[in-house]
């Protein structure tokens, strides 16, 4: 063998062995860490992190495992990590717990481990109509796949559903609204068009009472709980009602709802597929507003206590229609303020893509079609992705402007050595 790779198999050896000696005295058990391994450094970059979401393809010596371990090998401390299976490629995902300022790194140790089930942080539970996912058992929020009824019933066409209602915060208030008397048809978070274009006629997904279109829960394909994260996997349907022969299918959306382990503020993402449903496309027509949509809390209407922080330090005055990265809206829940931003990734479609902050009414969307029309074609999924902030307390925009570089540039995380 020669020198020099003599001395780097002597490195990697002397390391592992430091590496079980530390877990050995943090009380760990080393067997644990019998089989392969590989050392990962995390480089914040030019940017300070905390309580960041780190995820990388799992190294190609461990793809084949069932359970990993990883180890921080600043302290020996075992960090709680979570595989994504849900594509071909697995990924593993766990999150920063101790702040790496910026230009400053970190290394694990990745190892494969013996199989125990490691305890649910994130937990998701089908109760027969609602989704409802808990961390460390505080809600954060309820899918509704049943159908939720309208509370006057000669207005049964806002029967609803597939979104998502109520959000909480993590000191338990809702922060969300739905069916309110204003404005019934909006609902939680819910992603609907509001002017569609479909086989020459125009449909309303957005505006229940229309009776244009609806936008309704397809299937739950799956949910999970986890560590690190849980994950609620579910089809929605776009429908038209327009056509004489009886409702058709226009859009088959995908949704992926991520809820990550963190208590004391609550971050989850929400992507969406949305692939044509026939072999004809479907126009999203220009309008000011329908997409990706928030409903604020009902006080927040009745008071007008509410207001908008973007990106850009713009509020509900002047924001209408501006490109920011994110937005944040907020205002009193009971005694104390409470906020929940949503920032759109630098992937989506026209980013940073156009919002409607409403002046009077506590409602946001991410408007994409209020730049000019844009079609959905057979065979190209219009695919988008957002990450959602709640909290308690007054906005931040300092760490509003962290998260959103937590997710438009992630810290690198690189394989420095193999078994």
């Amino acid at each position: 063998m020669p020198l020099y790779r003599l001395k780097s198999y002597m490195k990697s050896q002397l390391r592992t062995i430091a590496l079980l000696m530390l877990a050995l005295f943090a009380g760990t058990d080393a067997s644990l860490y019998a089989g392969p391994a590989v050392t990962l450094k995390v480089s914040a970059g030019k940017h300070d992190r905390q309580q960041t979401v780190i995820s990388l393809p799992v190294p190609e010596p461990l793809q084949n495992q069932k359970q990993l371990t990883l180890v921080c090998l600043d302290d020996g401390k075992e960090v709680p990590v979570q595989i994504d299976a849900s594509d071909s490629k697995r990924t593993l995902v766990w999150i920063l717990s101790k702040p790496l300022p910026a230009g400053t790194s970190r290394q694990y140790r990745l190892h494969a481990a013996q199989f125990t089930k490691p305890a649910e942080q994130v937990t998701v539970v089908d109760d027969g109509s609602h989704l409802n996912v808990k961390v460390a058992d505080k809600p954060v929020l309820t899918y509704n796949h049943a159908i939720v009824k309208a509370p006057k019933r000669d207005e049964s066409y806002y029967d609803k559903s597939g979104y998502i209602h109520p959000l909480y915060t993590p000191s338990g208030k809702v922060i969300t609204d739905d069916f309110n008397p204003d404005h019934a048809h909006q609902h939680g978070i819910m992603f609907s068009w509001r002017k569609i274009l479909f086989e020459g006629r125009e449909n309303n997904g957005w505006d229940q009472k229309s009776k244009l279109g609806k936008v309704a829960h397809s299937q739950v394909n799956s949910f999970t709980g986890g560590p690190v994260f849980g994950e609620i996997d579910t089809s929605i349907e776009h429908i038209d009602l327009t056509k004489k022969t009886g409702p058709v299918t226009m859009l088959n959306e995908n949704w992926k709802v991520r809820v990550y382990a963190l208590e004391k503020q609550f971050l989850f993402d929400i992507v969406s597929v949305q692939k044509c449903a026939t072999e004809k496309p479907v126009t999203i027509d220009k309008i000011h507003y329908g997409g990706m949509t928030i409903r604020g809390h009902a006080d927040w209407h009745t008071n007008h206590g509410y207001d908008y922080l973007t990106s850009e330090g713009k509020n509900k005055t002047n924001g209408n229609q501006s490109r920011p990265h994110w937005v944040e809206m907020y205002g009193p829940l009971g005694d104390e303020t409470a906020g929940v931003a949503i920032f759109s990734a630098p992937t989506n479609f026209r980013s940073p893509q156009p919002v409607r902050l409403h002046p009077t009414m506590p409602y946001f969307c991410f408007a994409v079609a209020s730049l000019d029309p844009f079609d959905i074609q057979p065979g190209q999924p219009y695919v988008s992705r957002y990450r959602f902030y709640v909290h308690d307390g007054k906005p931040s925009q300092e760490v509003d402007q962290r998260l959103w570089i937590d997710l438009a540039e992630p810290p690198e995380v690189k394989v420095i050595s193999g078994p």
